[in-house]
């Protein structure tokens, strides 16, 4: 095709709300509607939901596929177009705005009922792509709903609320007072919470849980990833899906920019077949650079407490945890490594520039310094004060499209040192031989891989330790006697060390 009969889809064109609020691609659509059985696109009773409409991107699509499915069942080609818009497509807007702009997608109109409307039978300008625009339910400056900020979100009627009409309500189901046979969609994925800086709640599984109140045949939604593994407040909604058997297929994108070219969505993104009909395990397949990476696997979700990303690490990770000491499982560094501010200090505090004046100065690690405070001052742990410690920072992250290193260079802090919330205390140890071979221990690729199994966002706090085992410090452990020791094998091992780079030491 030549560059000047080049017609593109103005919907793969649009530029996209924030990183919260994304546009789905047209291909990426059709790739998620993929997963519905092929006989739901001529079956004219079925009805379809969108309950975050932004484009009308699955609507559009989907009426593409029912005009193609239905027309030997009503062959007349306006009949059957007043049909699948009036009775099977149905949608709920996220603004104003986005329900213009999917009418105008589905309906090749902002007004249903408009003089360019591809539907005649509707008598009114929403059709079936409604905007209502509704409140927060306030309570101790929180939404009961969808946990909003009131300082944040509590707005005159000329900005947006973000009160999205699904969520707030207890009753999803009397908003078009109908069942439906597949809910399709690409929810807002956040909102600010009104903490520091950049801090925010998710608010995609609210979608995914009301979605499933409403018991449809089929439900697909792509969300992202940090579920798996992580993510504030998904505790029990990671719990809910990793025991729901009705998910039948799960495709991830976990390399950044992947799913949304151009939107940085930290931990990627994914997309998931709930069939309310089926139970068994899930086929989950990874996606990289747009293409399937390896063949999918059928495995049960549950297997463990987080969801494990690469099909190829689960056999690795089974020989782990299946390995035994005195007839028991190891235990794991979730047990050795501290919480969040191991000293009581947050990441901006810092002491003095130099030791001189102080009474028993400790030497402060902190964010991007070295300061000083006196031992009086560090009223949290301070027996841990005089130990060997192996620090490690909290965050660990770029913003490369692909983390291969997944924690820093371990930090060996001797007596009288100590460190701010910027750092976990990874180890504490009576002498520096065995601090330096579990630093060395955490250097590893194998160590580092296990970590990755748990690791979604740049947060490297303790629960991403949890596959490493405790081993014992016996020993200068290297790769090489990792491997031997749990049973890697040759492609196991060419996998670890395909997704983690090496790592040298930085001398401390």
């Amino acid at each position: 095709m030549t560059a000047i009969n080049y017609n593109p889809d103005v919907l793969s064109c649009l530029a996209n709300l924030s990183n919260d609020e994304v546009f789905t691609p047209p291909q990426l659509c059709n790739q998620i509607l993929d997963l519905l059985p092929a006989t739901i696109w001529s079956d004219q009773t079925a009805r379809f939901l969108d309950p975050v409409c932004k484009s009308g991107v699955f609507l559009r699509e989907t009426a593409k596929r029912l005009m193609a499915g239905l027309e030997e069942q009503i062959p007349n080609e306006q009949k059957r177009a007043n049909h699948i818009f009036t009775n099977q497509l149905f949608g709920i807007a996220i603004t104003e705005l986005t329900s213009l702009l999917s009418r105008r997608s589905v309906y090749c109109s902002k007004t249903a009922n408009g003089k360019y409307s591809v539907c005649g039978a509707f008598n009114d300008g929403q059709g079936n792509i409604r905007f209502d625009r509704v409140k927060h339910a306030w309570d101790h400056g929180r939404c009961t709903f969808c946990g909003a900020s009131q300082e944040e979100y509590d707005r005159g009627s000329e900005l947006e609320t973000h009160a999205y009409e699904f969520i707030h309500t207890k009753k999803p189901e009397e908003i078009f007072n109908m069942k439906f046979d597949v809910i399709v969609g690409n929810p807002p994925y956040q909102l600010s919470d009104g903490g520091f800086g950049e801090s925010s709640r998710p608010i995609y599984h609210l979608f995914v849980e009301q979605a499933k109140k409403l018991n449809p045949r089929y439900l697909t939604m792509i969300i992202p990833s940090r579920w798996f593994a992580g993510g504030k407040g998904l505790d029990q909604f990671r719990d809910a899906m990793l025991r729901d058997h009705r998910i039948s297929h799960l495709v991830d994108y976990p390399k950044l920019y992947d799913g949304f070219p151009g939107v940085k969505i930290r931990g990627g993104v994914s997309y998931f077949l709930w069939n309310r009909d089926y139970s068994g395990p899930c086929s989950v397949q990874t996606m990289w650079d747009g293409e399937p990476l390896g063949p999918a696997m059928e495995r049960r979700l549950d297997a463990y407490d987080v969801l494990v990303r690469r099909n190829e690490g689960v056999s690795i990770l089974d020989k782990v945890r299946a390995y035994r000491v005195g007839g028991g499982p190891e235990p794991t560094l979730a047990e050795r490594v501290s919480s969040r501010k191991p000293f009581g200090l947050p990441t901006n505090f810092h002491g003095a520039t130099s030791p001189k004046g102080l009474k028993r100065p400790v030497k402060l690690y902190g964010s991007q310094r070295i300061s000083w405070v006196n031992h009086s001052d560090i009223e949290q742990n301070p027996g841990w004060i005089d130990d060997w410690k192996v620090l490690m920072t909290a965050v660990q992250g770029t913003s490369a499209a692909v983390e291969t290193k997944f924690l820093s260079n371990p930090i060996i802090a001797g007596p009288g040192e100590a460190c701010t919330e910027t750092y976990l205390v990874a180890g504490r140890f009576d002498n520096e031989r065995s601090a330096r071979r579990y630093a060395a221990y955490l250097r590893t690729r194998f160590v580092r891989f296990l970590v990755s199994l748990r690791k979604s966002t740049q947060h490297a706090n303790r629960s991403v330790y949890a596959f490493v085992p405790d081993i014992p410090l016996n020993r200068d452990w290297t790769d090489e006697k990792l491997y031997e020791r749990y049973g890697v094998i040759k492609d196991e091992i060419a996998f670890i060390e395909s997704i983690v780079r090496p790592m040298e030491s930085n001398n401390e």
